[in-house]
């Protein structure tokens, strides 16, 4: 029996039962009703203030959802739905702003959950008979049953996709959530998509395409994730610690603390953040501007800025007004749920045909980006085509 219904402006009425309501009141939870979904897309669209909270609430609905759907027990309900629950207390301020500066100063990702599981949850999750470890094992894809929300076709995507658009008013994250759960087939072998889901699945795949460039690699949320990056980098050689107190915060701590650091740097870049007075683009170049494969798995913090302070002293400007974002080259998508058709279970890629062209629709949309003041833009792109070795930049007037 739910103890609370819960309205969501996304899935409507949600109903929480007494283990859920306790870990949704639990400081790891509650933590996250004060930081963003999209960290800094806020800067771009004015709606995209909605949490992680909120996020992980419709999470566990879908995944409480498609548990009944494959009939699971009670106590493995119970598990999953915790574990989406959890599944992202793991974040840093402004969530995936914080990702690279967590593996740099805490050599961690936003899912190894083990340590906060254990410090602000587990007595909860043991008082309602639900092991910590299996929770943290779902969360990192380690769990036979963590294909529900650790996946190609999980519900983890399922509703940030639609979250993510209805905040936004970006008309692409279109996906019909309750018809993919509906025909996804549980088997010995794992999850399995029923042939009346393709155009289903096909939908999720085209909204993760198109909400890419768009929403999630917006040139602007790029600007203020590089900004954030380095006010924390130069305020961290200012304190002591590893910065792990700093990436604890949410987003409003989190900020207040590089807007009154004792490093000037720091302070200039949140300042420009929190006035939107941001960076502007001088390089913005494609995959076939660049030896891409250089790029891969992008590169470290400290490369990062490594190849900005050469930039900037090349082009004669301070070190502290270039940023270079090189993002990690996206790797092709691939559909690891089988289909059944008729009688036969063959892969999504023999089914759909749509897969090579929005691989190569993804690969297309990849960008390197050099960020600077706005007056010092054609200095700096001289120098960063120079040191970076990129080919003459091309549709540069559509930029300003």
């Amino acid at each position: 029996m739910p103890l609370k219904i819960i309205k969501d402006p996304v899935h409507g009425y949600v109903e929480v039962e007494e283990y859920a309501l306790d870990l949704l009141d639990s400081p790891a939870l509650q933590r996250l009703r004060y930081i963003r979904q999209l960290g800094f897309s806020y800067l771009v669209y004015p709606g995209a203030n909605h949490t992680r909270f909120e996020h992980s609430l419709g999470t566990m609905y879908l995944a409480d959802t498609a548990c009944r759907k494959f009939g699971f027990s009670d106590e493995e309900r119970k598990l999953v739905s915790a574990a989406a629950l959890l599944h992202d207390i793991g974040h840093g301020p402004f969530s995936h702003a914080s990702e690279p500066l967590l593996e740099e100063y805490l050599h961690r990702t936003h899912d190894d959950i083990s340590e906060i599981v254990h410090d602000r949850a587990g007595s909860i999750l043991l008082r309602h008979g639900i092991d910590p470890e299996e929770v943290r094992s779902i969360v990192r894809g380690q769990h036979p049953l963590a294909g529900i929300i650790h996946g190609e076709l999980d519900v983890d995507r399922m509703d940030y996709l639609l979250r993510d658009a209805y905040y936004t008013g970006a008309p692409y994250g279109t996906v019909d959530a309750q018809r993919l759960i509906r025909h996804m087939i549980r088997t010995d072998e794992g999850f399995v998509l029923d042939e009346n889901g393709i155009n289903a699945a096909e939908s999720l795949l085209i909204a993760r395409t198109l909400m890419r460039p768009t929403v999630y690699y917006h040139h602007v949320s790029r600007i203020g994730e590089s900004m954030f990056h380095l006010a924390v980098q130069e305020h961290l050689r200012e304190t002591s610690g590893n910065g792990k107190h700093l990436l604890e915060m949410d987003d409003m701590a989190c900020m207040q603390a590089l807007r009154t650091s004792k490093n000037e740097t720091a302070r200039a870049l949140m300042f420009g953040i929190y006035r939107r007075r941001l960076f502007k683009r001088a390089l913005y170049a494609g995959a076939d501007q660049v030896n891409a494969a250089e790029f891969t798995s992008g590169i470290s913090l400290q490369k990062s800025r490594a190849l900005a302070v050469s930039i900037a002293r090349s082009a004669g400007v301070g070190a502290d007004t270039v940023l270079v974002d090189i993002p990690p080259f996206p790797t092709d998508m691939s559909m690891g749920v089988q289909v059944k058709n008729r009688h036969v279970v063959v892969s999504f890629e023999e089914i759909s045909p749509r897969m090579h062209t929005l691989n190569a629709t993804r690969r297309e949309q990849w960008r390197l980006g050099v960020y600077t003041l706005p007056d010092q833009r054609e200095a700096v792109l001289a120098a960063a085509t120079e040191i970076l070795h990129v080919k003459k930049p091309t549709r540069q007037d559509k930029l300003f």
